[in-house]
């Protein structure tokens, strides 16, 4: 170092050292009690240093004890505000007595953790670490309060841990009903969407679709309900309602999408059966002289029973045609459901008024047919009565009495019905009724056996 480098630093040393001894001089002008006062400074430096020893490394211990417990109360926090997420998603999509009891479960936990989170803010607040005058008695009793609050957090995060474990399946379950949650209630806003555009399509073309207006308004409410959401109706609830107008919303779209297809249909069918009670009245009218024939030639037993067709026909007809009129209003005024019920009934009136009106001519048409060659009829009967007998009897040496008598009945039974037309003026009609009931017989019974013997094969192949 060269003479002008030293030259600096030895001056810095005699202004340092002018300076001790200003200080020691003024030390000794002050008044001897306040001297005294400042002793202890002036050994100790004249700052606050701590001299590190025992009692630090107790001060040490307790602030690891503390900041330990600090950790064990944050985590215990963290874990609690987790497991009330769980607890609020499971009580919103499931009222079971098992989600019930988890949630009473678990406020039961929450109050054992206000208790030690208590005892810990406690200990936290009976000790300052940063006091200098804390002796080794009470670091060590802070020591071990905070470690004691440290282990009842643990214990209670323990139980926090294996509770929040238990509720694995209703938790699952409880995220499965979430998910479904959106998609439902979009879906079904969505329908109620497309039912107003369908029926805004709808009157366009002049259809009112009053009914189907009044069934999409009535779920006005229902879509405020979805809008308040699960929290205030829970999501079974609001799943289960979003359904429920998802199909309701679906069912108006979809009968407005067919409500012109319908009317056009009500107008098609108003005029068919127009023209088909047009039909029967002209055809009614041709029932007087098949009476009178059927009069001429057979006896009042084959007729006596059609009397009252023209009357009933006509008035039938009448009553087709009125209410053919109502149908033909209520489908100017869109009432469909009303026109729909007006021409079923319709339809019903001109079946069975053109029932009665064929009856007429088929009576004389088969009585001629008989009267004329009875022993084709007779013939027929006997045929069915007897491929029943050879099915009675295939594969056994004897018929079983169950379809031998009732076959018996009817062999005697056409016999008599045969008998019965000797004489002036037979009766044709009973003649075709008892050998119609004849054959019906015959039927019956291989229907029965083929039954039965179609049910032992089926079980015999089981075997």
């Amino acid at each position: 170092m060269t003479a002008t480098e030293t030259q600096p630093h030895e001056q810095r040393g005699r202004r340092r050292a002018r300076g001790g001894v200003r200080d020691v001089v003024a030390l000794a002008l002050l008044p001897l009690p306040l001297l005294a006062a400042m002793a202890p400074l002036a050994f100790a430096g004249g700052g606050t240093r701590r001299w590190f020893g025992r009692g630090e490394g107790q001060r040490a211990d307790a602030q690891a004890a503390k900041d330990a417990a600090a950790e064990a109360f944050y985590e215990l926090d963290t874990a609690q505000r987790d497991l009330r997420i769980s607890i609020e998603a499971i009580t919103a999509a499931d009222n079971s007595p098992a989600a019930r009891k988890a949630a009473a479960d678990y406020e039961g936990l929450g109050r054992r953790i206000d208790e030690v989170s208590e005892g810990y803010i406690t200990a936290v607040d009976s000790h300052d670490l940063d006091r200098d005058d804390l002796d080794g008695a009470t670091m060590a009793r802070a020591r071990a309060d905070l470690t004691r609050a440290r282990e009842e957090l643990n214990r209670v995060k323990g139980e926090l841990d294996r509770f929040a474990q238990g509720l694995g399946p209703l938790l699952q379950s409880a995220e499965t009903q979430l998910a479904r949650l959106a998609p439902a209630v979009e879906r079904a806003r969505q329908a109620l969407l497309a039912a107003s555009n369908g029926l805004d399509a709808v009157r366009a073309q002049g259809l009112r679709a009053d009914d189907l207006a009044g069934r999409l308004a009535a779920l006005g409410p229902e879509l405020t309900k979805l809008n308040q959401g699960a929290g205030q109706h829970g999501v079974q609830e609001t799943i289960r309602r979003a359904d429920e107008v998802l199909r309701e919303a679906e069912a108006v779209r979809a009968e407005a999408e067919r409500l012109p297809g319908r009317a056009a249909e009500i107008d098609k069918r108003l005029v068919s059966l127009r023209t088909r009670a047009q039909a029967i009245t002209t055809r009614a009218g041709q029932v007087d002289p098949v009476l009178s024939e059927l009069r001429r030639r057979y006896s009042a037993a084959c007729w006596q029973d059609l009397q009252q067709v023209p009357e009933q026909a006509a008035q039938s007809v009448r009553q087709a045609e009125t209410t053919l009129r109502e149908a033909q209003r209520a489908r100017e005024e869109q009432r469909w459901a009303d026109a729909t019920s007006g021409l079923a009934t319709v339809r019903g009136l001109l079946d069975t008024t053109d029932d009665a009106v064929s009856a007429a001519g088929d009576r004389l048409q088969r009585l001629d047919a008989v009267s004329f060659d009875r022993q084709k009829e007779i013939d027929r009967t006997r045929f069915a009565v007897r491929d029943a007998q050879r099915l009675a009897m295939t594969g056994r040496s004897t018929p079983d009495p169950r379809h031998a008598g009732p076959l018996d009945e009817a062999v005697a039974r056409l016999e008599r019905a045969v008998a019965g037309l000797e004489g002036r003026h037979p009766d044709w009609w009973h003649f075709l009724m008892e050998t119609e009931a004849v054959r019906q017989t015959a039927a019956g019974v291989v229907q029965e056996i083929r039954d039965a013997r179609g049910g032992a094969g089926s079980g015999g192949g089981r075997g």
